[in-house]
This record gives C-alpha cells, sequence and structure tokens, in this order.
C-alpha cells in the first residue's frame, strides 16, 4: 500500500531538479500522486476502509495545494509536471 524505498529513489531522481534534490514540488507531488495511485487501487478491494479514505483525501489536497504553489510560482514547470504525471486530461 505504501511506497517502498526503491520505489521513492526512482520517483525522486526521475523528477529531482539537481542532485540530491528531495524537497522541490516536483518531487514532493510525484510521491504523493505513486502513494494516491497505491490507495485508489488497495480502495477497489476494500471500499470500507474509511479510515484510509481520509488519509487518501488529505494526501489529494496536499497536493492539490503543491501544484497550486508550483503553477503560481513557474508555469513553465507546472505543466511540465502535470504532463509527465497524467493528472490533467
Amino acid at each position: 500500500m505504501s511506497v517502498t524505498a526503491e520505489e521513492k529513489t526512482q520517483i525522486i531522481k526521475d523528477n529531482a531538479r539537481a542532485d540530491g534534490d528531495t524537497g522541490s514540488p516536483e518531487v514532493q507531488v510525484a510521491i504523493l500522486t505513486q502513494r494516491i495511485r497505491n490507495l485508489t487501487d488497495h480502495f477497489k478491494a476494500n471500499h470500507k476502509d474509511n479510515h484510509s479514505r481520509r488519509g487518501l483525501l488529505m494526501m489529494v489536497n496536499k497536493r492539490r495545494n503543491l501544484l497550486a504553489y508550483l503553477k503560481r510560482k513557474d508555469v513553465e514547470r507546472y505543466n511540465a509536471l502535470i504532463q509527465k504525471l497524467g493528472l490533467r486530461k
């Protein structure tokens, strides 16, 4: 259900802006997106798990706030990120 250390390392490597970058909005959004996708798969089998659903909603809101921040600061980085992660249609 959670992101493994290997997956997280790969996500950080793919989305980092520079070496050692683990805290940029791009990296945070990518990790949250992977966690959200894992939880969405979890809910297909466990549709009554309302405690985890609350955590999912908090992650979605956190991701939305980070994306709003990135859009406010640098629209090109925002557009590249949502294109790369496939968030908007």
